[in-house]
């Protein structure tokens, strides 16, 4: 099944970073590749950290400039691992040495900076993809063929959570994540994967109303310029509503995600701390059933389930980064990749529609961040209908 060796260039030696490298280094074990990945140099600004990392992770060569990396002739694939401020420059830099770009989430931390990216690598006709992993785990890969086939018939009501407790101590110091030029908002940090897999399924949004708050405001004698929660009501093209949040002052709350679809003929539900689960309300059963079934995600009839180990065993947080970088290296050299910048970027703008919304306390349509126009004065909420007595 090979067909040939592709080199490999990470940038960003941290937690995605490591991630990353994992995924490489187990995909040709769990599945037949037709390009086989050589993780050749990883770089990072700091070179005690990055050379340790590449010790620990396999990888050669380090380098403690990326842009020194780029250039490599050695490097067909540049794997973007670094806070998000920095994501659109790399790509760009990337793309114009014709390297195709992998770039973990969020995109960009501005639909701006997310347009430029996508126009870099238009313009260099290179491979281009964005790190939504959690759509290749086995449950949500199947609740949106499930949804696709029909098992809910026509979406009406979408909600999704991405609780966490990551800055609940308000002793915790400032870095990079609470600086919104290098790591983003919150709403993009952990809404952005809820945005992909609920317009995967759902198909685009059109407005939303938001709202944020930020707990603790200054940390070492710093602005923190992030939110600590936020939250949204959604209206999707298609007219189904959602609504959304995000926080990460959830205490107790390490890394807990759901996302429930609820159709015309059904409901999906799934929940990230059972992660290899589906829970699914048919409203063609017989009423003695009425409930909520279980359905194990990891039959070989599943989506990526045949790759890993036998029913029963399960699959984890890092076999999403293995299937999500095996679907693409198996598209290498020449077929389209997904998600592509092109579907980071209009995430990035779901993203930046909330923000504007919770900062001017009103509806704003994705078309405006996207068109970067100016609302009417006369622009106003959409119209509630009133219910009979």
């Amino acid at each position: 099944m090979t067909a040939g060796d592709v080199g490999i260039g990470i940038v960003g030696y941290g937690m995605m970073g490591k991630a990353h490298s994992f995924g490489y280094t187990v995909a040709p074990v769990m599945r037949p590749l037709r390009h086989r990945p050589h993780l050749r140099v990883i770089s990072g600004r700091d070179r005690e950290k990055v050379a340790s990392a590449a010790a620990a992770y396999g990888i050669g060569t380090w380098l403690d400039d990326w842009r020194e990396l780029v250039q490599r002739p050695d490097v067909d694939i540049v794997d973007i691992c670094t806070p998000p401020g920095s994501h659109a420059e790399i790509a760009a830099a990337a793309a114009a040495a014709g390297k195709a770009v992998i770039c973990e989430k969020p995109l960009a931390v501005s639909y701006l900076q997310a347009a430029a990216a996508v126009a870099a690598v238009e313009k260099a006709h290179v491979l281009n993809a964005v790190g939504f992993n959690y759509r290749r785990l086995p449950a949500v890969s199947l609740m949106k063929r499930m949804i696709d086939e029909g098992a809910v018939g026509e979406i009406r009501l979408l909600r999704a959570t991405w609780l966490s407790d990551e800055f609940v101590d308000p002793a915790i110091p400032f870095d990079w994540r609470f600086d919104r030029s290098i790591g983003g908002t919150t709403i993009a940090d952990l809404g952005s994967h809820v945005i992909d897999m609920t317009t995967w399924m759902a198909g685009p949004i059109a407005e939303v109303s938001g709202q944020s708050v930020t707990f603790v405001r200054e940390r070492s004698g710093r602005k923190v310029t992030v939110d600590d929660a936020s939250s949204a009501l959604v209206r999707f093209d298609s007219g189904a509503r959602g609504v959304f949040e995000m926080a990460r002052t959830a205490v107790r709350r390490p890394c807990d995600f759901t996302l429930e679809v609820n159709g015309d003929r059904g409901t999906l539900v799934f929940e990230y701390a059972r992660l290899n689960e589906l829970r699914y309300g048919d409203g063609g059963d017989r009423s003695e059933l009425y409930g909520m079934r279980r359905i194990r995600a990891e039959h070989p009839l599943h989506p990526y389930a045949r790759d890993w180990w036998p029913i029963g065993q399960g699959v984890g947080y890092g076999s999403s980064f293995v299937n999500h970088l095996g679907d693409l290296l198996d598209r290498w050299p020449d077929k389209p990749w997904e998600p592509d910048f092109a579907q980071g970027a209009a995430v990035q703008a779901v993203c930046d529609a909330i923000e504007r919304s919770a900062a001017e306390r009103r509806w704003v349509e994705v078309a405006e961040v996207m068109d970067n126009r100016t609302p009417s004065p006369a622009a106003s909420p959409p119209p509630t209908h009133k219910v009979g007595r």
